[in-house]
């Protein structure tokens, strides 16, 4: 008698999805205290204690490091060019920058940086030589 070879693959497959449906059940039981933990490790929730003991709404900007998190996979490591053009001695003034940035153009994407952000983003990308 032939053995059916099927069978093993769909009780694995009952088995794991079994085992995601009672994992998210246990998540959304917890919901309150994973928001907790987040909250936490953020920093009480993401504010920033300011010089004089008060709390500012955000930590301050830095072009450098959002350019790291959301330019290099396009514009390249060392902002000469990749996918998208190169940042390095731009022949754009502060405006066109602040437009592209806040808009997009091509298949750059519009809204990567925050709108009270974008002056300061532009004037960094002027500054690469």
């Amino acid at each position: 008698m032939q053995k059916n070879a099927i069978v093993p693959y769909i009780l694995i497959m009952a088995f794991g999805i079994g085992l995601i449906f009672f994992l998210s059940l246990e998540g959304v039981n917890n919901e309150a205290e994973i928001a907790e933990e987040h909250a936490e490790e953020e920093g009480a929730g993401g504010e920033a204690q300011g010089e004089d003991g008060g709390s500012t709404e955000s930590a301050e900007f830095d072009p450098e490091a959002q350019a790291q998190q959301s330019c290099v996979s396009c514009h390249g490591s060392s902002y000469e060019g990749g996918v998208g053009p190169s940042l390095v001695d731009t022949d754009m003034d502060q405006a066109a920058l602040e437009d592209i940035i806040a808009n997009g153009k091509g298949a750059m994407p519009g809204g990567l940086v925050e709108g009270e952000n974008i002056p300061a983003m532009a004037e960094w990308i002027l500054s690469l030589e």
